[in-house]
């Protein structure tokens, strides 16, 4: 009897540690998938007057400069949303995206800002989403000797990410690379942009480089070379950071001049597309929620 009511116990506490160890990894397993659900939206803007603004709509702001980068760690709608100031040029945007995605881990990027117009049909304050982005700066130019002259139409594409070897020497590599715009994000974009009233909201491609273009046949040449809609010089950058770590990532440029159809400089534009942005974060959240 001793024996039988022994082995009884045993079980009893054998069937309460099962049951405590399930309880555990149930709630590791709900935690997990709390932290998961609540990794944070990067927002990403290169000048103080592309990030600042759209700093201010955070709740609970708290900011951290690391290097040259400042990231305005906040919330919307009680979701985790960082602001990241990443200064101008594709070495900056290359650089402060790989360091947020190592520190924060985010959801999602949304690189956003003012740019200049490819396209003569889009006007100042028009925004472009970024269902393609392409870097109009990796360029080869031609076999030409010395006093033979310069020819940049004649400059052929330059695809970085085709090739191991030599870029300059594969033949595969003379092709357009294009990054494609998260689809969730764009839709995201696509679910608020009646609410947007100071222009058009359209499907584009961005082109970004280290280079300012004045001279409108060069202009020209890119939107009939590359398709570009507007052009800038941070998004392929950050969208070659995303791509590699598998973020997903959506530029949302808007035009703030167009020397193809004489649309003069807008200062006002940076803030009209942050508030754009700030409802497409808003509904993006509410989507994954």
């Amino acid at each position: 009897m001793k024996h039988n009511a022994l082995k009884k116990y045993f079980a009893i506490i054998f069937l309460i540690t099962i049951s405590l160890l399930a309880g555990c990894s149930s709630s590791a397993d709900s935690e997990a998938k709390s932290d998961e659900s609540k990794k944070p939206i990067i927002v990403e803007g290169p000048m103080p007057i592309e990030a600042e603004k759209f700093a201010e709509r955070l709740d609970n702001v708290e900011k951290e400069k690391i290097g040259n980068f400042v990231f305005y760690k906040g919330t919307v709608n009680d979701y985790p949303v960082i602001v990241a100031k990443t200064g101008k040029g594709m070495e900056n945007t290359a650089a402060a995206t790989a360091l947020a995605i190592e520190k924060y881990s985010p959801a999602a990027i949304i690189n956003q800002g003012t740019s200049g117009g490819h396209d003569p049909n889009l006007d100042v304050f028009d925004i472009v989403l970024g269902k393609r982005t392409t870097n109009i700066g990796s360029l080869k130019t031609s076999q030409l000797a010395e006093d033979e002259g310069i020819k940049p139409k004649k400059w052929k594409p330059m695809d970085l990410m085709a090739s191991e070897g030599s870029a300059g020497e594969d033949p595969d590599a003379e092709n357009i690379h294009y990054y494609k715009g998260d689809e969730k994000l764009l839709a995201a974009a696509h679910e608020v942009k009646e609410d947007y009233t100071k222009g058009k909201v359209v499907d584009g491609t961005i082109g970004s480089a280290d280079v300012w273009n004045n001279e409108v046949d060069r202009i020209k040449w890119f939107h009939q070379k590359y398709g570009t809609s507007v052009e800038e010089m941070e998004g392929a950058a950050g969208a070659q950071i995303a791509e590699s770590f598998h973020i997903p990532y959506l530029g949302i440029r808007i035009l703030s001049n167009n020397k193809t159809n004489g649309g003069e400089y807008n200062p006002n534009t940076a803030s009209a597309n942050q508030e754009y942005v700030y409802e497409v974060v808003k509904h993006y959240i509410s989507m994954n929620q």
